[in-house]
């Protein structure tokens, strides 16, 4: 299994709608993307959040699920508007 972590801190222009668009984008992923068995994500509200108030948590199949979801077309169109809008952080393991 391979997990994939990510934070995100928002750009002050980003608008309440664009983060509930990221959400259900991310959600969407479910059933769309080949070799990831779930996906999480939700606000922050870890107290030490360092101002990453956006977290999400992703499990793959292996490590080669995880490289085809980066380039896959579902994901690169919400990189496309998303990148703007974010500092992210990510962490990605074996497990």
């Amino acid at each position: 299994m391979f997990i994939h972590i990510f934070g995100f801190r928002w750009r002050p222009e980003a608008a309440d709608s664009q983060k509930n668009s990221a959400k259900d984008a991310i959600l969407a992923f479910r059933g769309a993307i080949p070799g990831l068995i779930d996906v999480h994500v939700g606000e922050n509200v870890s107290p030490r959040n360092q101002g990453f108030t956006f977290a999400g948590l992703m499990t793959f199949t292996d490590k080669a699920a995880a490289d085809a979801y980066t380039i896959h077309p579902q994901h690169q169109a919400l990189l496309d508007w998303l990148v703007p809008l974010i500092e992210p952080v990510e962490l990605d393991f074996e497990a």
